[in-house]
């Protein structure tokens, strides 16, 4: 594949150098400036560690559990799978992550040469972008001492997570969605028009090495006219797939008919067998079941109702909250755009924050609810440069005695009050 050639320098009249009294006058005007940034961002970083130094002397108290996991590359998504086993004091689940790697330069390409794609393709032999599936040890309840969940090494990798498979992945994983019919199918969002599905069980493992060649997806959904970059999700109920992107629409794809068997039971495919669950052909692209416009500004999210694949709703920089209905056409059913005047809180609205988790030291990049184990929380930062890697995984689990109801919870703690006494007394 030929690679891009480089930017052609502008033209234009040559720039004049200023002349030297108007130069000294700002250089010593610059260096303050950049002396400020600089105080500023030591101060920044200075508050940050503080409140992680007190944070993680409170994780004994607020949590269960915790493990923390120190990544090589940043990750801009991650999402729990099925649950593999059970056992006694912990289960084993699957966990997908991306890994983003830097000095990427991409082209458009083609995968399947039987048809025109948008696909980012890796052109400057740099080490490719990789979809990574891992396997998680997660501590049931209660399990855990205190003294093992606040000691952690912010520059280690836990022995909690194990990577299973790396595929090479084409652009940047964006977004991972699992299919709730199926545990070995995922599809994922980058930065071009079309969604990718994979089968990770038949997928081959893959190292990213300098000039790898991207992995192929089973299957490739088309329907996008411009990027569609993070809105995706997987229908609980069926197996469609809905995304939005930045030409305004939301679109909407049923792969029940390329799918030869659609199980939740992880037991019915081997780990090991290399044969796809997904029907061959010589060509894997699928059009649209239906696309759907309404919104005037790129589509960021997208939800499917939890009983109904007809039904769905998507909001958008338009500040729009759209409902559809695929029953009825491709119309907007309720639409509800941004308010002007701030609405005062009903009686109805929760009480407010009870929980914050701080044990991030830079911005959060993706979170996801484990749906086996409700209250274990998977989360993905950026803080790259404290924790001497390419960013943060931590697996959380907040303390039961915390969202439990209060008469519950000082009853257990009333059992408990004399030996309390007894350790403060001797302490």
């Amino acid at each position: 594949m030929e690679e891009a050639s480089p930017t052609p320098r502008k033209r234009g009249r040559p720039r004049k150098d200023k002349p030297k009294e108007e130069r000294e006058r700002e250089e010593p005007a610059a260096a303050e400036k950049m002396r400020e940034r600089a105080d500023k961002k030591s101060h920044h970083s200075s508050v940050v560690d503080e409140k992680y130094v007190q944070w993680k002397s409170l994780v004994p108290v607020l949590y269960d559990w915790l493990a923390n996991h120190n990544l090589l590359w940043p990750s801009l998504s991650c999402r729990w799978g099925p649950q593999l086993e059970q056992g006694k004091f912990k289960n084993r689940q699957r966990l997908y992550l991306s890994e983003q790697l830097p000095l990427m330069s991409f082209s458009p390409g083609f995968l399947p040469s039987d048809h025109s794609l948008s696909l980012p393709r890796q052109t400057d032999g740099s080490v490719p972008n990789t979809l990574v599936i891992a396997n998680c040890e997660v501590v049931k309840s209660r399990v855990a001492a205190a003294d093992h969940v606040s000691e952690f090494n912010e520059e280690a990798r836990s022995p909690f997570v194990k990577k299973y498979k790396t595929i090479i992945h084409p652009g940047e994983v964006n977004r991972i969605r699992e299919l709730p019919q199926n545990n070995s199918i995922v599809a994922t969002h980058t930065d071009c028009p079309e969604v990718l599905i994979w089968d990770v069980e038949a997928q081959p493992n893959r190292h990213a090495v300098l000039g790898a060649v991207d992995s192929r997806p089973d299957l490739v959904l088309t329907g996008h006219q411009e990027n569609a970059e993070f809105a995706l999700a997987m229908c609980p109920a069926e197996p469609f797939v809905l995304s939005g992107g930045r030409d305004k629409s939301v679109v909407l794809w049923s792969i029940h008919d390329h799918v030869s068997t659609l199980t939740t039971d992880a037991a019915t495919k081997s780990p090991r067998s290399s044969g796809s669950i997904i029907k061959a052909a010589d060509n894997s692209s699928v059009g649209p079941r239906g696309i759907f416009q309404g919104h005037k500004d790129t589509v960021e999210d997208v939800q499917f109702c939890p009983s109904s694949a007809q039904e769905f709703c998507s909001v958008g920089d338009d500040s729009c909250l759209i409902l559809w209905d695929a029953r009825v056409g491709s119309s907007p059913v309720v639409k509800v755009g941004k308010k002007k005047e701030h609405a005062a809180r009903t009686p109805n609205s929760p009480p407010g924050l009870f929980f914050q988790h701080a044990g991030h030291r830079d911005k959060v990049v993706d979170f996801h609810w484990n749906a086996a184990d409700p209250w274990t929380i998977v989360s993905v930062s950026d803080d790259c440069e404290t924790s001497g890697g390419g960013g943060t995984l931590q697996i959380w689990r907040m303390s039961d005695l915390i969202y439990r109801p209060e008469e519950e919870v000082l009853a257990e703690l009333e059992k408990y009050k004399s030996h309390v006494i007894e350790c403060t007394s001797k302490s």
